[in-house]
């Protein structure tokens, strides 16, 4: 049986998605070379002589009306089925295509990369809605969301979530997407090398708010299989976004993706503030000089007393360097917490920070390496079951 099923005339696009398909997917194509799409259901399994695929893919070279008469058919009979429209739509259409049906549109230039993230996105979004009851009712819980934040900028913060999400989109790909809030001079873009399509400035407008597939339309996939939300290109948007938007914007990515990364901008603005309500971890970042680690006690003092820090704390020394004069100990004492995380000074991590490739995303062998790997770690659900564990051993004893 064939996994993928293309719509199209276009001989070109066949092999470009046999091609991605084959180098990566599970799976075969195969294809119906018409313009004419069928009427049902029916009528396409006829012409497959097989069953229902987990994939249909409407190629270029269909018309966009065709397109959605299709969909719309298909989404009443077979709501299950992944739908994907190859085509270079208008934003302005993204709402009808989604509301036909269409899960996830694909422009006829992507590469076999992209083609490969967003089949892969759509076979799991297939094995999601035929999952049994009792699985489903198992994964009904909202993700993790991890919010990175430190008082004070150039701390290497979103060097720092960018790598968790990229770490973490290792252990569950498709199912992490990073947030960078940092609204007027957010780095997330360049940091993971991307030219968004979609901002934040999107993903909060009331169609977005109110659909959680307009939603995930807006975001951009990564090729290391995340995805992101960018901040947007011009600072004078980040005036017309509120707490509320944010707060709302968090809670529907919680319940779409096992994990949700939010890069922060640096101290306490309003935005941070509402986002942190949400977290149910929070990674905090100092470098290893005295006005870092003072922001961050008195940063850590401030949320104290408003009461809104999230119990899953993680304290990370970033760029920390033998020769500043300070050691683990000094830091300690002047934040009055522990460093869970101290990730060494590295060469590797600030020349993949200028290229806009993660160090995660290459498996280089350096020390800064071993300790981000650490640090992602402490989100695997595996090592949280077991930090759990040793806890109630020791309250056992």
């Amino acid at each position: 049986m064939s996994r993928f099923v293309l719509l199209s005339p276009s001989g070109d696009f066949d092999q470009k998605l046999r091609d991605a398909v084959a180098h990566g997917l599970r799976g075969s194509v195969q294809t119906i070379a018409s313009d004419i799409l069928p009427a049902g259901p029916a009528e396409l399994f006829a012409l497959l002589n097989q069953e229902q695929p987990e994939v249909l893919i409407i190629g270029p070279d269909v018309p966009y009306e065709e397109a959605l008469r299709f969909a719309k058919v298909f989404d009443v009979q077979l709501p299950g089925l992944s739908l994907v429209l190859v085509s270079d739509v208008e934003p302005a259409a993204l709402l009808h295509a989604m509301r036909a049906g269409i899960r996830d549109i694909l422009s006829p230039q992507a590469d076999a990369a992209e083609i490969r993230v967003l089949l892969e996105r759509a076979c799991q979004s297939f094995a999601t809605r035929h999952r049994s009851p009792e699985t489903q009712a198992e994964q009904n819980g909202n993700g993790l969301v991890i919010g990175v934040f430190s008082p004070k900028g150039g701390v290497g913060k979103t060097t720092l979530a960018t790598n968790i999400a990229i770490g973490l989109g290792q252990i569950a790909p498709m199912s992490v997407v990073i947030v960078d809030l940092d609204l007027q001079f957010g780095d997330v873009a360049s940091g993971l090398y991307l030219n968004p399509e979609h901002t934040v400035t999107d993903a909060v407008t009331p169609a977005a708010a109110q659909d959680s597939l307009v939603l995930k339309a807006f975001l951009t996939v990564h090729p290391a299989g995340i995805y992101a939300l960018c901040a947007p290109p011009n600072p004078v948007d980040a005036d017309h976004i509120t707490p509320d938007q944010v707060s709302h914007l968090i809670e529907q990515l919680a319940q779409e993706f096992q994990y949700v990364v939010i890069d922060t901008a640096p101290g306490m603005p309003e935005i941070g503030l509402a986002a942190m309500e949400h977290c149910t971890d929070v990674v905090w970042v100092s470098a290893m000089d005295v006005p870092s680690l003072r922001g961050l006690r008195s940063g850590l003092e401030v949320l104290r007393q408003l009461d809104i820090m999230p119990e899953s704390r993680h304290v990370v020394l970033n760029m920390a360097d033998a020769k500043s004069g300070l050691n683990v100990a000094d830091v300690e004492s002047t934040i009055g917490a522990p460093v869970d995380v101290s990730v060494p000074r590295s060469r590797a991590v600030a020349l993949s920070t200028n290229r806009g490739i993660p160090v995660l995303q290459e498996s280089k062998k350096d020390p800064a390496v071993k300790s981000l790997r650490q640090l992602v770690e402490r989100f695997n659900p595996a090592w949280r079951t077991q930090t759990q564990r040793k806890l109630h051993r020791r309250v056992v004893i």
